[in-house]
């Protein structure tokens, strides 16, 4: 089990690393605070050539249970290399307002199993393309797109919110967006803060009069999940929605079957109300037309699926609630699961994303073998609402 750092710890690395310069190429110094706490400094600007093996030699030979960073960024593949390796090797990540840790190596700070940093200390901003390789439009365009599903899948295996990312893209590559605390603990940068390490330790300090205040002896069942409550399961009536299909409209139909004549073809966007439905086809009025309308093609007003025009990233079905909550519970990546039309539970990612980023996630999510072979983009217009777990 990790040590949780104590106020006191943070107090002497930030004493320790006061005046430690930053160099061009990483530089990794072991360390040992005088109560035998080690770990590992790294210093200087993340390039494409560090040999990582440098790092993971000097973690296993000094026992090392922390890293600590002094850095103004640099190579952002590189930064990712070292935050999934300090997550391998099962270690925490700290960080201080005296010395930087911006940019890429924001990133690497993110491999830390427990993660804490002061308020200022970690820095982030939209990358950059460096040297002097020329690019045409199409490929630039492509490279980012690529970069930013890099580092949004990147965001998700450590368990961050990737909306960070979006945060990042709002400050150009000369300027720095330093994190408060609250901003860290929104986006999940910080898995510890000082007063929850203070409280956690409190509830662990046994009663100082045990004759007023005696302890069972019996150890207590661990405490059951809630049955999920009735009201959730109820689908509500779809009254109105907007048309929401992949290929940027949908026919109208004549009648409830996709070889049915088209009355109309509706651009997404447009609003319709819902007159009743059969079977998966909604009948619906479009100004003076009436038809029949997929459900799959209509963003239902009464549901609360997410953001319009958004998508989803499907990864899993249950027909039972158990079932689903069990597994994203135990995920090692933020899921959670949406009540479907049909009874059942779609299991997502917890964020939802513009178009070019989901298909960009779910190739390369599946390349690493994050998410199975058959997930998939989707409008998720048939997801009722979110029920698991907050």
């Amino acid at each position: 089990m990790f040590r949780v750092f104590s106020v006191y710890v943070l107090l002497f690395f930030a004493s320790a690393l006061l005046g430690s310069p930053a160099r061009a190429g990483l530089q990794f110094q072991a360390g040992q605070t005088g109560w035998g706490l080690h770990y590992i400094l790294v210093s200087g600007d993340f390039s494409y050539q560090d040999d990582l093996s440098i790092f993971e030699n000097q973690v296993r030979s000094n026992s090392a249970t922390a890293v600590t960073f002094s850095s103004p960024g640099g190579n952002i593949q590189k930064a990712m290399e070292l935050g999934r390796l300090i997550r391998r090797l099962g270690i925490n990540t700290i960080q201080f307002r005296a010395v930087e840790c911006a940019s890429a190596c924001s990133l690497a700070f993110l491999g830390g199993v427990i993660r804490y940093a002061d308020p200022g200390s970690i820095g982030v901003h939209k990358s950059s393309f460096q040297g002097d390789v020329a690019l045409t439009t199409q490929e630039a365009v492509s490279a980012v797109q690529q970069i930013t599903a890099d580092v949004m899948t990147y965001m998700i295996e450590m368990g961050v919110d990737p909306a960070l990312l979006q945060l990042s893209l709002q400050y150009d590559s000369n300027d720095i967006r330093y994190l408060s605390m609250s901003e860290m603990v929104k986006y999940r940068v910080v898995t510890f803060t000082p007063e929850a390490g203070q409280n956690q330790v409190a509830s662990h300090v046994p009663p100082s009069t045990p004759a007023t205040q005696p302890q069972s002896t019996t150890p207590s069942p661990p405490a059951a999940t809630p049955p999920l409550a009735a009201p959730l399961l109820v689908i509500p009536e779809a009254r109105s929605g907007r048309i929401g299909h992949p290929k940027g409209s949908a026919p109208l139909k004549a009648l409830p079957e996709g070889k049915s004549a088209n009355v109309a073809v509706l651009r997404n966007g447009s609003w319709v109300a819902i007159l009743g439905n059969s079977g998966r086809w909604y009948r619906v009025r479009a100004g003076t037309q009436v038809g029949y309308m997929h459900d799959t093609w209509v963003h239902v007003d009464q549901y609360n699926s997410g953001p319009f025009g958004e998508r989803h990233i499907q990864v899993k079905s249950f027909d039972n609630y158990a079932e689903a909550e069990a597994y994203v519970r135990s995920a090692s990546i933020p899921l959670a699961a949406y009540l479907a039309t049909n009874g059942w539970f779609a299991i997502t990612l917890e964020s939802t994303f513009d178009e070019p980023m989901a298909k960009g996630l779910v190739k390369e999510m599946k390349a690493r073998g994050a998410i199975p072979d058959d997930a998939y983009a989707t409008f998720g217009n048939t997801y009722v609402r979110k029920v698991c777990c907050q």
